[in-house]
């Protein structure tokens, strides 16, 4: 049973940065590609951006490519999201997902319980 637990959200201006991380037990994490999924006011879960096994390929949502980057390090079981240019539409509650499909930008099966970033104007 994969374990994940994020970290590094909270309250921040329009145009500042945030770094979440998430920390992955119980599984064989460099067998699963990860994924950030947000759900922000009135909206769905949906894809933010994913990373491969490896950590040589990526994918991001068009919302916020060239703002957010996506990596991870297999040595330390840990992925990260720097996120940049933070804009209010940001605000959501941020998941770490083991295991989605990068082609599909589907979730995998394993969740973290989120971590609010709030974007004020």
């Amino acid at each position: 049973q994969v374990r994940l637990v994020e970290s590094g959200g909270g309250s921040v201006q329009a145009g500042g940065s945030l770094r979440l991380s998430c920390a992955a037990s119980g599984g064989p994490f460099k067998d699963f590609s990860m994924g950030w999924f947000h759900h922000g006011p009135g909206n769905e879960r949906e894809f933010v951006a994913a990373i491969s096994r490896s950590g040589d390929s990526t994918v991001y949502a068009d919302s916020v490519m060239g703002r957010f980057t996506i990596s991870r390090d297999n040595a330390k079981n840990m992925v990260y999201l720097q996120m940049n240019s933070l804009k209010p539409e940001d605000t959501a509650v941020y998941y770490c997902n083991a295991g989605p499909s990068m082609a599909r930008r589907a979730a995998g099966a394993y969740w973290g319980r989120g971590t609010q970033v709030t974007v004020s104007s």
